[in-house]
């Protein structure tokens, strides 16, 4: 079993090694469900990680169809994540029926290698599973994140369990979605899967003694000002240890 720790700073990926992952994915803004980190980050992450460190490469929230401008941007950043050390980029680009990008795709992972090629939860968004499944292996991607088009893996645990027995080796199916330490075991065995994907967070309050709370550096929606999540390396450990003992 391989646990793949999502994280938003450098901070929270040397958690997620102390906590015993595999690897994590590496983002930015995960309010938003993850985007490209910066150079800095990826830099400050590679220099001291010892597990593998996955990229994620997403020039914005919001949807997955790409306008030529952002997918500059995209080549841009993975030749950036190639050119700080990381081991693998996470992509996902769809078309406007909602099928896989599979020209765009294409592209992307020939630009990419040697690194390995995570598609991430765009899966999710994509309208026949199945094929899309197919299509990304055909691409010869090497794995792909879902949380089986729902809400949760749990609530997907059907849909994932039907994917990891179509990829019948050629790709690695990897749960990711409301995993938590009290679920993780459930979801490997309903599906059979080798990989899970998670966040494993805990809130952080700030330190500031002095606090403006008239001011707000956001939008209306928005998260506490003088509280955020940040890995915690003891969840880590718990589902890290959680596998092993079911094993």
């Amino acid at each position: 079993m391989r646990v793949e720790i999502c994280v938003d700073s450098a901070a929270g990926a040397f958690a997620a090694e102390q906590g015993g992952a595999d690897r994590v994915e590496l983002c930015d803004n995960l309010l938003e469900g993850g985007t490209t980190p910066s150079i800095g980050c990826i830099t400050v992450a590679r220099r001291r990680l010892k597990i593998g460190l996955q990229v994620i490469i997403r020039p914005r929230g919001g949807d997955f169809l790409y306008s030529d401008e952002e997918m500059d941007v995209v080549r841009e950043d993975i030749r950036a994540a190639k050119s700080c050390g990381a081991d693998g980029v996470v992509i996902g680009c769809l078309t406007a029926e909602g099928e896989i990008d599979r020209q765009r795709t294409a592209e992307l992972i020939g630009l990419a290698r040697p690194m390995n090629v995570t598609f991430h939860r765009a899966f999710d968004m994509c309208r026949d599973p199945q094929k899309g499944l197919e299509d990304l292996i055909g691409l010869g991607v090497d794995r792909v994140l879902t949380s089986g088009q729902d809400d949760s893996c749990l609530e997907g645990l059907e849909l994932i369990a039907a994917l990891q027995r179509q990829a019948s080796g050629r790709i690695i199916i990897m749960p990711g979605g409301g995993i938590t330490p009290r679920n993780v075991e459930r979801i490997v065995a309903g599906t059979g899967v080798s990989e899970v994907h998670l966040s494993a967070r805990r809130s952080v309050e700030s330190g500031m003694k002095h606090r403006n709370t008239r001011v707000y550096m956001g939008g209306t929606l928005r998260p506490p000002e003088f509280t955020w999540k940040t890995t915690d390396p003891e969840a880590v450990r718990s589902v890290v240890t959680a596998l092993r003992e079911s094993m």
